[in-house]
């Protein structure tokens, strides 16, 4: 009797399987893709329920590339909320695109460590080129260029970006007063990203003060001023402004020229958070909601939300690059090198908390170069005039209310029946399973927020969430 052929061990080494293997993931990801409208942007799935697929212990051999594969379609993908879906409105869009799956995936190949310009110079000068180029792109001040006092890094998230901000503001408060950071003071608005309080957390500020807003959901100018002389009058000392183009649960816009004058005044750092809002700065029509920008020390936006590029990937522009360097740089013996110590590089090491940090930009690299700056800017009109239309259609029906100004293509609307109608409004858009949709309050009053941003999403399927709309409501 012929004993069976014994089955090769796979090799994780060998690049000619790598090279089949990656054939038929990219096949897997492109189908997955296009397969998304057919099922519900939320599976079905109860907590736990993925680790009980999976296997009690880790593997002692070598599996096949094929099982591997195999089990997205078993246990992940049934165990996903999917963000790409053309019927995502929920929280803020967190696009992706082929370009930039291409561009992560050339990334991880290469994966090279880019914390100094020494350890990988392509990726220290990739990476500032394109930011360069986004400053033109988005008609931000030109002093932010890395040929200029400022310059630019990709952080992880805006998240980041705002906490490395408010090292260097409490660094700044603590040389020129002497107060310690249990006397110093944060201002934002009350409807700024919790990454703000957070930040005041992580970072050792004694304070925080979260400011009234107006009708449009935008800081007062005079809360600032009212808040600042209450707190000095208490011997406190104002540090730090956070300032919003986009806020998370409106997309409100802060008045950005009058708060900067304030902050100057004060010496405050002032930083802008435009996650969401900066993207849009790419048309030119949306830029009256950078007036004031000059006075501005830091700011940030994520291409990863709206300019069709996967996490992480959070620009953070500074004004002037010294007080951040002299904050965050620690040179111990084996970081030192003569392209460091020659002073003509950037150590990106020193521009943010992590050390490591991988090749960000090259994704990015990728999406300009597809998409082009016409393409970025016919997407995103695309969006926000589809989100337009939206809210005329809310405005014109008589059960609901919208409750805020869509400046970009977020739809914040409440049923005029109450609280109760507008969370079973919610609940009855997402049971539907075409489309996810996110409920949230202000001042006690529930509402829903629809935001138009998917890298997928059509016309099409705006009118479909209307049509469900309106038969809800």
């Amino acid at each position: 009797m012929m004993q069976p052929k014994p089955v090769p061990t796979p090799d994780p080494l060998d690049l000619e399987a790598f090279r089949r293997n990656a054939h038929a993931l990219v096949d897997w990801v492109t189908d997955y893709l296009a397969g998304l409208g057919a099922r519900p942007v939320r599976e079905p799935v109860e907590p736990g329920e993925v680790r009980a697929k999976l296997p009690e212990d880790a593997p002692e051999l070598p599996e096949p590339f094929d099982a591997v594969l195999a089990d997205l379609d078993r246990v992940v993908v049934p165990g996903l909320t999917h963000w790409q879906h053309p019927g995502w409105f929920a929280f803020f869009p967190a696009q992706t695109s082929p370009p930039a799956v291409l561009g992560e995936l050339a990334a991880a190949g290469i994966g090279v460590q880019g914390m100094l310009w020494a350890t990988s110079p392509a990726s220290t000068e990739l990476e500032s080129h394109v930011l360069d180029w986004l400053v033109d792109l988005l008609d931000v001040p030109q002093s932010w260029k890395t040929t200029g006092p400022g310059g630019g890094v990709l952080q992880a998230g805006a998240s980041t970006a705002t906490h490395t901000a408010m090292v260097v503001a409490r660094e700044l408060c603590r040389e020129r007063t002497g107060a310690p950071a249990e006397k110093m003071v944060a201002y934002t608005s009350n409807q700024a990203h919790s990454s703000l309080e957070k930040g005041a957390k992580l970072t050792g500020f004694g304070h925080i003060r979260l400011l009234d807003v107006d009708a449009d959901f935008a800081v007062r100018p005079a809360a600032l001023t009212e808040a600042i002389e209450a707190d000095r009058r208490d011997g406190l000392v104002p540090a730090f402004l956070g300032s919003n183009v986009g806020t998370t649960g409106t997309a409100a816009v802060d008045p950005l020229r009058e708060l900067g004058e304030i902050a100057r005044a004060e010496q405050m750092w002032h930083h802008v958070d435009a996650a969401y809002g900066g993207s849009a700065m790419i048309c030119e029509e949306f830029r009256h909601h950078h007036d004031g920008l000059e006075l501005v020390d830091s700011y940030t936006f994520n291409p990863h939300k709206w300019l069709a590029t996967n996490l992480e990937c959070s620009v953070m522009w500074v004004a002037d690059r010294r007080p951040l360097i002299d904050t965050l740089s620690v040179v111990p013996p084996y970081l030192r090198n003569p392209a460091s110590e020659s002073g003509q590089v950037i150590d990106y090491r020193d521009w943010h908390a992590p050390l490591g940090r991988p090749f960000r930009a090259l994704k990015l690299w990728f999406v300009l170069r597809s998409f082009g700056a016409e393409g970025l800017r016919r997407m995103i009109r695309s969006h926000v005039g589809w989100a337009r239309g939206l809210a005329d259609r809310i405005d014109g029906n008589p059960r609901l209310e919208r409750i805020a100004p869509v400046h970009f293509a977020l739809v914040s609307f409440v049923h005029r029946d109450g609280n109760e109608a507008t969370d079973a409004l919610a609940a009855d858009i997402n049971a539907d399973g075409r489309f996810y949709v996110t409920p949230s309050e202000i001042d006690g009053r529930r509402f829903v927020r629809i935001s138009v941003g998917s890298t997928w999403t059509t016309k099409d399927d705006v009118d479909a969430l209307w049509d469900l709309i309106e038969a809800s409501a």
